[in-house]
């Protein structure tokens, strides 16, 4: 058996449009919306470096100039807050600045889905197994997605893919896996359904946006046709790569908020703030009496 290498990187996407947030993403990247006081594409940086990450690669489109600038160092700020002795933001900042030259961007230069972003990334990677984590998609529990992720993959080498379960009648809205052979810390992979209907879900897995792939995905994304909306989708060159080596699933123990979903975005917001000790009990009184007049408009309505 092959010895199984090191993940020492990471892609990124960051293309996307965000047109499900505008008007507030017409001159802003989707990516810099906030969660509390960070922006959503920090959240899955931070989690890649705990995972044991070295080196991140963003996948970049016109106008994300601003997630350039939020991961370089500001001289003008740092002067700024040191005067007036803002220690806490100091440290704040120290903390969430990469190392230098740990931090790559590339451009997508058309919107041609998921796996193209993530072909557009290939020379960057070079020939090594690389993680991929879709920023929309934030990790919260009591440790991060791509951790587990990382734990199965050096029990078992090849592909891992990381999942959640939905109700069996949500299953038409994800990409869903089948259940194989039970490993330490997750199962083989079977099947892999892109959102299929009710009566042919292999499980109640669905992918979750956080992986594990060997560079072999490039050749395969390289030549692969246009599926679902006339993209490029990443599920296709999955599907045929597995044909070939082995995929395994973590199963993940904590929750992912879809933030590319308003819904998704407002319940990441409320479930961040509530775990936050400076401002958690504030945020859960607010709440509580809010939904607490909803209720009693409803009932007089």
């Amino acid at each position: 058996m092959a010895p199984i290498r090191s993940v020492r990187k990471a892609v990124i996407p960051v293309a996307g449009n965000g047109t499900r947030f505008l008007p507030a993403t017409k001159a802003m990247p989707k990516e810099m919306l906030t969660i509390v006081d960070r922006p959503v594409v920090q959240y899955a940086v931070e989690e890649a470096m705990q995972a044991g990450i070295e080196h991140i690669v963003f996948v970049t489109g016109r106008n994300k100039q601003a997630i350039e600038d939020h991961f370089d160092d500001v001289p003008e700020l740092i002067s700024s807050l040191t005067r007036s002795g803002k220690d806490a933001q100091l440290s704040e900042l120290a903390r969430m600045l990469p190392t230098a030259g740990s931090v790559s961007f590339t451009r997508q230069q058309a919107p041609l889905g998921l796996g193209h972003a993530v072909w557009c990334a290939r020379d960057l990677i070079g020939d090594e197994p690389f993680a991929l984590l879709l920023p929309d998609m934030i990790s919260y529990g009591a440790r991060g997605c791509m951790a587990g992720l990382m734990d199965l993959y050096n029990d078992v080498g090849g592909n891992v893919v990381a999942v959640e379960q939905c109700a069996l009648e949500d299953t038409s809205k994800y990409g869903i896996v089948g259940m194989g052979e039970k490993t330490r810390h997750g199962f083989e992979v079977t099947q892999m359904v892109e959102k299929p209907p009710v009566a042919e879900a292999p499980s109640t897995y669905y992918l979750n946006g956080r992986y594990i792939l060997q560079p072999e995905i490039f050749s395969i994304l390289a030549h692969q046709q246009r599926g679902a909306g006339n993209e490029i989708q990443l599920t296709d060159g999955m599907l045929r790569l597995s044909a070939e080596q082995s995929f395994h699933a973590h199963p993940y123990e904590g929750r992912t908020f879809d933030c590319g979903s308003k819904q998704g975005f407002i319940e990441a917001n409320v479930a961040f703030a509530l775990a936050r000790a400076d401002i958690g009990n504030l945020v859960f009184e607010s709440v509580r009496e809010m939904v607490l007049s909803h209720e009693q408009a409803m009932q007089a309505a």
